[in-house]
């Protein structure tokens, strides 16, 4: 069966995604200056995202999504095992939200044009200066239920375990007092880890967590960063 699965993830199922990447980014490219931050726009997106577990036979499991609240904007924390982890949200998530990538991802073709249109947020990390602007023109596009998601480990996991949590996430939501929700991404690191080009099929967890009010850690984001981190990874032992 393995060898069998082999033979069809590369000479069938990746060749065919390959040509729905190009047809969703063309898509989004067009949409997204036209009805920009719609379902519309977003539609070719989720269908990628959920168009790729199905392919590689992930199946998805949604847990807490009753804590999400509807036209509400978010900065939304999740951890990152795998490169699976932007499909999970991109099929899953209900909201529109802008992702923070990293400067050099808009350089892909097709993928980083297409997240331009869509005006997600590119970060250039070896320039201060150009980050802290990134940051600013992400806080201009959260209202009117728009969320943000970020990775604040900043990378995938090496192990599965999760590292240490980068700020900026924590300093955007106290610096425009919005709520921090919590999503646990479970099961990711086992079908793709970082150092593997392989997917192995299987289940897999979305699990969205009760909102942080910000407004009750004041001055202290070390300890909003802390609680956050454990509420991730609590749920992923």
């Amino acid at each position: 069966m393995k060898t069998l699965f082999f033979v069809y993830q590369w000479l069938i199922a990746m060749p065919i995604f390959l040509i729905l990447t190009f047809l969703v980014a063309s898509s989004t490219m067009i949409l997204s200056p036209i009805l920009p931050n719609s379902n519309v726009s977003y539609f070719p997106a989720r269908f990628w995202g959920r168009a790729f577990c199905a392919m590689f036979f992930i199946k998805v499991n949604k847990i807490g999504f009753e804590n999400l609240q509807p036209g509400q904007s978010y900065v939304i924390t999740c951890n990152h095992q795998s490169i699976i982890d932007i499909f999970l949200v991109y099929g899953w998530l209900p909201s529109i939200f802008k992702w923070v990538l990293k400067a050099e991802l808009r350089k892909i073709p097709f993928i980083g044009w297409a997240c331009q249109a869509a005006k997600h947020i590119f970060i250039d990390r070896s320039n201060p200066v150009a980050a802290r602007r990134s940051i600013e023109r992400a806080k201009l596009q959260l209202q009117n239920g728009v969320s943000v998601v970020i990775f604040p480990e900043g990378t995938r996991s090496n192990t599965g375990s999760m590292n240490k949590f980068k700020k900026g996430a924590f300093r955007i939501a106290t610096d425009l007092s919005l709520p921090i929700l919590p999503i646990t991404l479970k099961g990711l690191y086992g079908r793709m880890s970082r150092r593997s080009f392989k997917v192995t099929p299987g289940t897999v967890e979305i699990i969205m967590h009760k909102p942080i009010d910000v407004k009750n850690y004041a001055d202290n984001m070390q300890q909003l960063i802390d609680d956050t981190w454990q509420i991730l990874n609590n749920s992923l032992k």
